[in-house]
């Protein structure tokens, strides 16, 4: 028996990952533990968890790999400052010391923060998108794939094509820093008044509300792309390897007009640049793919790094039909590495097959349906809701408590939906949802302003029935159970609406017979959903269909603007208390807002000015 540890830390969304015999067993993000969204610090929570669903001491470990080389890192980060310098000159004072004291001697960091790690467990390390391409392939359900790694940047490789067979994968080629993508977009989630890191969505959620205006710009005086999709920046335009800004004032003069700042009412222009460098990102995320089909020759492609996330480019890449399927890992950014640098350890220094081949024959993928995460019993959610002094109600019959619950959602409430295990990566699955109706012409804006507190733009994810998706969306034969695909709703299920709104005033016309989760383009983020990796949620959606006749709920994740997923009963049930849903389902228990103590202090929270 081998237990190999995976962690990744110190960048953003810090995560640990527990491998058993090659297999996984556990896996979650620091967030969820600590509240911090996209936590950084060293994952000592998510280490406990892991450790202890497997019922294992730190000594039982055979290794521990971490997700990629700092050494190499800081070389990169040295050579950079030199070569700008003095350009750098305010940065790099500043990260110095953190480097001395804490990341250039990484063995010793984890020695001292990991507790009980004997001095016997090695400590084994793995370059960034050796780990991203990793977690992409091994637990793939491919026996041979094509693998493209796209992210900001993690020792020197932006970009990388590789090929997965059996045990091995090979890196045939890469786009080193500066020239990255994923710091491409991430300018440009900055300039639009996002979070670095953690908006990017947001971005893509934006851009169909705007025209590709600024796409001629991009491409004269930001980016040379060739035809098999290698690029260089022209860094004239950018400041993110001189200071913490990425980018300058002669981007700022080329897209009209300063930076937007956070939280402020959204203005056209913004949504136009967002547009123009999606549309940018999807053709040359189109063109790596073309070429790494051509190159490897591979029926199959597997998908991971922060880019991967990029759900809009993922269903134009599917349109194509180059591949035969395409698999992405759920937890694509960093947090996912903590895994790939697990199994690229035990598929190095392991001589036995590593990978499930059973699994394999079925066609299926080795994350579990990405439930890896804490589970609570009855008794543990009852205690929590006790402590609270909250009413609830406690039933065994799941099939009557799926009835009750579809009828809530019929009826135009809002549900916090808590099952099970939790989520590993940045999407909730059906174990720690917020689940709407659909078919509701004003469900998302409630949803967006009293549960979320958010930006009303942002659209919401239909999570629907596997073998009914095909009747509302073009999947072009794929399934999308991690919700990383964003497909066209078929033309019959499409409603015109006024040529002459422009904007956000597109928001509330109603484009279809499901608008709560018709994004203003005609698609929507599809998470197919199938009784084999999530049946509790399954049932409740074909309890739902019998009742209503649709297959599909809206699906977005347990948490409010600024904060993770919830990870317990009491993080869902001060979320629930918190904001102005209507039900909690929890396991077997449920409980009813109205019949909660009302004179209890809340948390406030002010919605985003459109």
């Amino acid at each position: 028996m081998k237990y190999i540890l995976g962690i990744s830390a110190f960048y953003h969304d810090s995560a640990a990952v527990l491998l058993k015999d090659g297999i996984i067993i556990a896996a979650a993000q620091e967030e969820r533990f600590t509240r911090k969204k996209n936590d950084e610090r060293f994952p000592g929570h998510a280490i406990t968890f892991c450790l202890n669903k497997a019922k294992i001491e730190p000594e039982q470990l055979d290794a521990v790999a971490f997700y990629d080389k700092p050494i190499t890192k800081f070389a990169r980060m040295l050579e950079t400052y030199l070569a700008v310098a003095p350009g750098g000159w305010k940065t790099f004072p500043r990260i110095l010391p953190t480097w001395l004291s804490e990341k250039l001697n990484l063995k010793n960091t984890i020695r001292e923060e990991f507790s009980g790690l004997p001095e016997a467990c090695p400590i084994l390390f793995t370059q960034h998108h050796e780990s991203h391409a990793a977690s992409a392939f091994y637990p793939s359900p491919f026996e041979t794939a094509a693998i493209l790694t796209i992210d900001g940047v993690g020792e020197w490789a932006t970009t990388s094509m590789a090929v997965g067979g059996g045990k091995k994968i090979t890196t045939l080629k890469e786009i080193r820093f500066p020239h990255s993508l994923g710091l491409l977009y991430s300018t440009f989630t900055a300039y639009c008044g996002f979070r670095v890191n953690s908006g990017e969505y947001k971005l893509m959620g934006l851009a169909p509300y705007g025209e590709p205006k600024y796409v001629k710009h991009i491409y004269d005086h930001l980016i040379d792309v060739k035809a098999d999709g290698s690029f260089r920046l022209n860094l004239d335009y950018f400041d993110f390897l001189r200071s913490n800004r990425m980018s300058n004032d002669r981007f700022h003069a080329l897209f009209d007009g300063p930076p937007r700042k956070p939280e402020t009412k959204m203005d056209p222009r913004f949504m136009d640049v967002a547009r123009s460098i999606q549309q940018v990102t999807e053709d040359i995320v189109l063109k790596l793919a073309k070429h790494t089909r051509e190159v490897t020759e591979k029926k199959h492609l597997c998908l991971a790094g922060g880019v991967a996330l990029n759900c809009v480019a993922n269903g134009k890449l599917a349109a194509q039909k180059w591949f035969d399927d395409i698999w992405i890992q759920p937890a694509a950014g960093d947090a996912g590495g903590a895994l790939g640098a697990a199994l690229a350890v035990w598929h190095e220094q392991t001589s036995e097959k590593p990978r499930g081949e059973s699994t394999l024959q079925k066609g299926q993928d080795q994350m579990s349906g990405s439930f890896l995460g804490p589970a609570y019993s009855s008794d543990e959610v009852q205690r929590t809701l006790n402590a609270h002094e909250a009413s609830f109600h406690v039933t065994n019959d799941h099939g009557t408590l799926n009835k009750i619950t579809s009828r809530w959602l019929a009826e135009g409430h809002v549900v916090g939906w808590m099952q099970g295990a939790m989520e590993f990566g940045p999407r909730a699955l059906g174990n720690r949802s917020i689940l709407g109706d659909a078919r509701s012409s004003k469900m998302q804006s409630l949803i967006n302003r009293k549960i979320k507190y958010r930006e009303s733009f942002r659209p919401f994810a239909p999570a629907v029935l596997e073998e009914k998706a095909h009747k509302f969306f073009e999947l072009h034969g794929l399934k999308s159970p991690y919700m990383l695909i964003v497909a066209d709703l078929l033309e019959s299920q499409q409603k015109s609406t006024s040529s002459e709104l422009e904007g956000l005033e597109r928001l509330h016309a109603e484009r279809s017979d499901v608008p709560a989760i018709t994004h203003v383009d005609y698609t929507a983020r599809v998470q197919t959903v199938n009784e084999h990796q999530n049946a509790r949620f399954y049932h409740l959606l074909k309890t739902f269909e019998s009742e209503t006749g649709c297959p599909m709920l809206i699906n977005t994740s347990f948490n409010v603007r600024g904060e993770p997923i919830v990870a317990t009963p009491d993080d869902a049930y001060r979320c629930f208390m918190n904001t102005e849903m209507d039900y909690l389902v929890i396991g077997d228990i449920w409980l009813s807002k109205i019949e909660q103590k009302q004179d209890r202090p809340k948390q406030q929270f002010v919605p985003i000015p459109d």
